[in-house]
């Protein structure tokens, strides 16, 4: 295929995609007065972090080839499944990059996730990887997406930049689910390579992997100590998909107490906290 008609063949399929989602699919409300079935350019730029002109130029097939950054971003954008992804990146002659940093969302996992931005809410990948949080999670936790390399993995922090630790049992907990995430992925995954670098540089995983143990949790109850809110006693939902692998955690309070009323304060302020440096540090 010629440079020009791979540029038309991508232009076709992004305005395809931009045009069979609904408002409604990213959490917007449809107003009384839109034409358009699907969503504006403007609104896909916005959700992607690019300008409107760009996108229209890619549809029209004249702008220049997109990066790997950007068509990960219009991918998430635009709500791709996998096989939507893996074909965005060959139309334009690259494979899909196999990081975690840039795993790809599961389609209905990511549609969950979009009804629930006032509520503190996270994406979970291989090795423990934060994929992508509502601004209430970080507000809650912190920006868990900004790590990079080894230290994205949550399993890899808790060992070799451990910090403030309370229990020892969560150590015998973070070997037991790279353990499993290790045996989904498996050689050459980015697990793997948390788990190598930990058998090398961590004596105490070392030690707590020679245990083989499997199918450890954490506890559904944890306590927070945020700084701004005060102290939130919450209930962390884990929602499993069996296809992908990934994690959706979902923190709630109970209705009535003090913690629910807290939980609304900082939804409320969650997104002044993002520019912040406040999070609250966990306990289980």
């Amino acid at each position: 295929m010629s440079p020009g008609r791979a540029k038309e063949a991508l232009g076709a399929f992004l305005r395809s995609r931009r045009e069979a989602l609904r408002p409604e699919d990213i959490g917007l409300r449809r107003g009384p007065h839109r034409r358009a079935g699907g969503l504006r350019r403007e609104e896909v730029a916005e959700l992607c972090g690019i300008s409107a002109d760009y996108v229209g130029r890619l549809e029209r097939g004249s702008g220049p080839w997109p990066s790997s950054e950007v068509l990960a971003a219009l991918a998430r954008g635009l709500r791709l499944t996998s096989a939507e992804r893996n074909h965005l990146f060959s139309l334009c002659g690259r494979a899909a990059p196999l990081s975690p940093a840039a795993e790809h969302i599961d389609v209905g996992i990511q549609r969950i996730l979009d009804r629930l931005e006032d509520t503190p809410a996270q994406v979970m990948g291989q090795a423990g990887t934060t994929l992508r949080q509502t601004p209430p999670a970080v507000a809650l936790l912190g920006h868990e997406t900004a790590y990079r390399g080894l230290a994205s993995s949550a399993g890899y922090r808790w060992f070799l930049a451990p910090g403030s630790r309370d229990h020892a049992a969560n150590s015998r907990i973070q070997a037991s689910l790279l353990r499993e995430s290790l045996l989904r992925y498996g050689d050459g995954s980015f697990t793997a390579q948390v788990v190598t670098a930990l058998l090398d540089q961590s004596e105490e995983f070392r030690a707590v992997w020679d245990r083989q143990e499997a199918g450890l949790r954490f506890p559904p109850e944890k306590h927070f100590d945020h700084p701004e809110v005060g102290g939130l006693d919450l209930y962390c939902q884990t929602l499993l998909d069996g296809g992908s692998g990934q994690f959706l955690l979902v923190f709630t309070a109970a209705p009535g107490s003090g913690s629910y009323d807290r939980l609304a304060l900082l939804n409320v302020i969650g997104r002044q906290l993002l520019e912040g440096s406040a999070v609250s540090r966990p306990s289980f």
